[in-house]
């Protein structure tokens, strides 16, 4: 298996080695990998403790792959993981190498890479030094593929001019997975540019921070997009079109005969249809006038007009804002009862409550 050329970046590489913990802990707290990403950390810090830079460790469960130059010995390597609890096996990983300074070379550069995901994919785009990091990349994208993604892997090797550890992707890749639709990160070498969608501000932010990190000294261009939040509707209001219906059904609210005037046994239903719309202070309601036929259309128009007035004026009167209240009369047009009885005509002189279309 090739192995890793450690390259003056290595002392930013490992600050991003330590980003993919801390998202995964706060972004994804319910997830089977967390013990990995745990047992992943402490290697690592056990590793740095005993003088020791610039590894990659990668689990798979308890089981550790430890990527290490040739410089280092490989047994005290096995030692130092296997000494960590939880970690069951350690397989060390040696490759050419050379010790790596302290401050990163003003000439050296990050390969570029794209990560990807839509709500069908996770895309990664990269080249990387190892077939360990190739596999590192792969474990890394199974843990938030979830069961409606899969992979799409354009990873390629190549020892001199990849990407010298996968710690430079994680953080992006765990934060990016958050969230539906179409959302990349791309670097070119000199700008890490987010575009796509996010769920909420908080993921937008935690995204911006991990390119910033995962590629020091890069220009930061957030395109990413955050859905407008949709103010909130309360169970009374959802209701609200639903129980206007029911209360029509059993409440009337008729007129005298030739008269703008309730009569008194529907002055109830008026009472309580101001009940009603004080329970949704967003809901808006047309009051509808009509008139029997014993008048002609050219005067039952204009009296159908006065009776969903009145009624208007009346939950005005009982408190509700007269913005919420459309008034119109419809005449004799639209009979509820044949006109032919008495009972009947007293059931056409009415007004009745519709909720407008925007409730």
């Amino acid at each position: 298996m090739p192995g890793l050329v450690r390259r003056p970046l290595v002392g930013w590489l490992l600050a991003a080695l330590a980003v993919p913990v801390l998202l995964t802990a706060v972004l994804i707290p319910v997830r089977t990998g967390s013990i990995e990403d745990e047992l992943r950390a402490q290697a690592t810090t056990a590793l740095i403790d005993h003088g020791i830079n610039g590894a990659t460790v990668v689990m798979d469960g308890r089981d550790a792959s430890v990527l290490v130059s040739t410089d280092i010995d490989a047994a005290q390597i096995r030692e130092i993981v296997g000494g960590v609890e939880g970690v069951r096996t350690v397989a060390v990983a040696t490759g050419p190498g050379q010790p790596a300074p302290s401050t990163p070379a003003p000439d050296e550069q990050t390969a570029g890479f794209e990560i990807g995901r839509t709500d069908t994919a996770i895309r990664v785009q990269a080249t990387v030094r190892s077939e360990l990091a190739k596999d590192a990349i792969k474990t890394e994208v199974e843990k938030v593929l979830g069961p409606d993604r899969e992979y799409d892997q354009r990873v390629n090797v190549d020892a001199t001019n990849g990407i010298a550890d996968v710690g430079t992707l994680s953080a992006l890749l765990h934060a990016l997975a958050i969230g539906t639709g179409d959302a990349s990160v791309r670097y070119d070498g000199t700008t890490v540019t987010l575009s796509g969608a996010v769920p909420d501000q908080a993921t937008k932010a935690m995204v911006a921070r991990a390119a910033a990190q995962a590629v020091p000294g890069a220009v930061v261009a957030d395109e990413l997009k955050v859905p407008e939040s949709k103010p909130t509707v309360s169970e009374a209001c959802r209701t609200f079109k639903s129980r206007l219906s029911e209360f029509g059904r059993q409440n009337r609210i008729n007129f005298l005969s030739g008269t703008a005037i309730v009569n008194d046994a529907s002055k109830k239903s008026v009472l309580g249809a101001a009940e009603l719309l004080k329970t949704c202070a967003t809901a808006r309601i047309e009051v509808a006038g009509h008139t029997d036929n014993l008048g002609s259309p050219a005067t039952s128009l204009p009296l159908s007009e006065q009776r969903a007035a009145a009624v208007k004026a009346e939950l005005v009167r009982l408190g509700i804002p007269a913005n919420r209240i459309l008034a119109a009369g419809y005449g004799q047009a639209f009979p509820i009862a044949p006109n032919t009885t008495a009972t009947g005509r007293i059931a056409n002189r009415r007004a009745e409550l519709r909720a407008l279309q925007e409730n």
